[in-house]
């Protein structure tokens, strides 16, 4: 068995102490971070990103179904989180071009590999998700 891994007690245990006199496993700094990762937005931006910089203007045209809001909320924290960088231009009016940091690139190459098992596997969970919701109705 490989000595990196560690059965799910002794995680949680240790993300407890982590997280100690921060309110629990609600706050525990792992799940903090993989939460961002995961929002609903937040992988679809760090896969476009990841290919090469893009402005404001051409991530919401690659991305349609989000808002500008939203948008502009999910790379605010992206940003914070420092996975990417934001580069206004001085040109009239401003332009905003986004990229990924060396710690976003280092986060999507891990990233990377679940996005490839959700493509090959999509169609066994959506069959799966339809077998459940039958047997429960």
């Amino acid at each position: 068995m490989d000595s990196r891994i560690v059965d799910a007690r002794t995680k949680i245990e240790i993300y407890g102490a982590l997280s100690e006199g921060q309110g629990g496993l609600g706050d525990c700094p792992i799940r903090n971070v993989v939460q961002s990762i995961f929002g609903k937005w937040s992988s679809l931006l760090m896969m476009a990103l990841a290919e090469r910089p893009y402005r404001f203007g051409e991530l919401r045209r690659l991305v349609p179904d989000i808002s500008q809001r939203m948008l502009t909320q999910t790379l605010r924290d992206l940003q914070r989180d420092g996975y990417v960088h934001r580069e206004v231009f001085p040109t009239k009016p401003p332009s905003v071009e986004y990229s990924l940091t060396d710690l976003g690139r280092s986060m999507f190459a891990s990233l990377h590999h679940i996005l490839l098992w959700a493509e090959t596997n999509f169609e066994a969970v959506r069959a799966a998700r339809t077998r459940f919701d039958a047997s429960e109705g």
